[in-house]
């Protein structure tokens, strides 16, 4: 017997019918002799709708009102959930994040996880119930119902996972799995049968919206394999997820992905010289305004300056104007340019470490492409590039193309997989 975390998302909740389709996939997984855990997130479009609803109150809500808000909409799924299964005759228990022991920090709309008592959950396991666990909430030490931001499910059921050492977690949505590259956008991408988490979480943190990048971090630091499925093709294995070093490296580029929720900003005319760039950031960090691309230019002679740039999320932009006139003075700018008209292009693969030629592929193929660079970051399996907007399908494209994911035969699925 194995333990089973399941995850559903909004679409996959949306109404009555689709419930009962999520019943039937927990019954599927529990039938095969496994204990089963499921993750539900709010039906459909029930957390927009709660965030309208306060909007119409107060365009100033408290964080701690709209967390007891906002925790509403996961309840009415995890209950619907428990009925759907009880009504075929097999006992199921719904729990609050309260009741299934997650601990947050003591922080409101975007806590994290720091700890989770998972007696609560064996037990009813051990009873041979299927439990069902409202996403995307906590509590913090006083009791406080928080909730943990965007993609909050997704990382409830890997750290319910972890603390119960499931054998595996699987993320259900409307999509069969990660693919090579936007279906939207390139027609022909092509669904991976596996993937490593260090590419995933690139591809998650630079706009591949499968899986959110917490939800693998927690998922790799604890071994759990993961598995991205769709909720209306159960039968369909999707992507494993696992480790890099189960994997075979046979192509450089794995995935690419596009982000346009970006905003890059520039510090014009920074002077150089030791303690500006940590007033900024540490401003930055004040505020809760995280930071992703960073790029600081070469000091002008003429007048012992420099540029800093780097980006934020637009989600974000609203709290940089409103300190940006502090900004102006900490680092004595002569000007603050602020650029949402920007799209991330984004490669991966675990296959581009030490492989010489790969970035300068991807340049090539953007000047071929008549596309300019205005920021480009780096990692080990992983390179970025800015541009303007209006080319990004353009960029994407071309860079599916000549890095062979449009569809081309994907080598590194080739064979069968382990089944876990």
């Amino acid at each position: 017997m194995g333990i089973i975390v399941q995850k559903f998302g909004g679409t996959s909740v949306a109404d009555s019918e689709k419930i009962k389709n999520v019943a039937s996939a927990a019954l599927r997984e529990k039938n095969k002799g496994n204990q089963v855990v499921v993750v539900v997130s709010a039906m459909g479009h029930t957390t927009d709708n709660l965030i309208k609803l306060s909007k119409e109150i107060t365009l100033k809500p408290s964080e701690r009102e709209m967390d007891m808000l906002m925790s509403v909409g996961e309840q009415i799924s995890m209950s619907l959930l428990a009925m759907a299964i009880q009504e075929t005759g097999n006992d199921a228990i719904s729990l609050t994040g309260l009741q299934a022991g997650i601990q947050t920090e003591n922080c409101h709309m975007c806590a994290r996880i720091v700890d989770i008592n998972p007696s609560k959950i064996k037990k009813h396991l051990d009873e041979g119930k299927i439990v069902i666990v409202a996403g995307f909430q906590g509590v913090c030490e006083d009791n406080e119902i928080t909730t943990l931001g965007r993609g909050g499910s997704d990382t409830t059921a890997v750290a319910i996972a972890s603390a119960i050492q499931a054998d595996r977690c699987d993320i259900y949505s409307d999509v069969e799995g990660v693919y090579t590259c936007d279906p939207r956008i390139i027609k022909t991408a092509q669904k991976l049968d596996k993937i490593s988490y260090e590419e995933m979480l690139e591809l998650a943190r630079v706009g591949a919206n499968v899986l959110h990048p917490r939800s693998v971090e927690t998922a790799k630091a604890n071994k759990i394999p993961m598995r991205v499925r769709s909720s209306f093709k159960l039968e369909d294995l999707g992507t494993l997820i696992i480790g890099v070093e189960e994997m075979e490296l046979n192509k450089p580029v794995t995935g690419l992905a596009c982000d346009s929720s970006q905003t890059r900003i520039v510090i014009c005319d920074v002077e150089d010289k030791p303690g500006n760039a940590a007033k900024l950031f540490n401003l930055l960090a004040e505020k809760n305004i995280s930071v992703d691309m960073i790029i600081q230019s070469y000091a002008r002679q003429s007048n012992n300056t420099n540029d800093i740039a780097f980006t934020i999320s637009n989600d974000d932009l609203n709290k940089f104007n409103q300190i940006k006139e502090e900004i102006y003075g900490i680092v004595n700018t002569s000007n603050i340019h602020i650029d949402s008209d920007i799209t991330r292009v984004s490669i991966v693969g675990a296959g581009m470490i030490d492989r010489p030629g790969i970035a300068a592929k991807m340049f090539n193929t953007l000047a071929q492409e008549k596309i300019n660079i205005k920021m480009i970051s780096t990692s080990e399996i992983k390179i970025s590039c800015l541009v303007e907007k209006q080319y990004k399908d353009q960029a994407a494209v071309a860079l599916a193309k000549v890095f062979d994911l449009d569809g081309a035969e994907i080598a590194d699925v080739k064979g069968d997989l382990p089944v876990v």
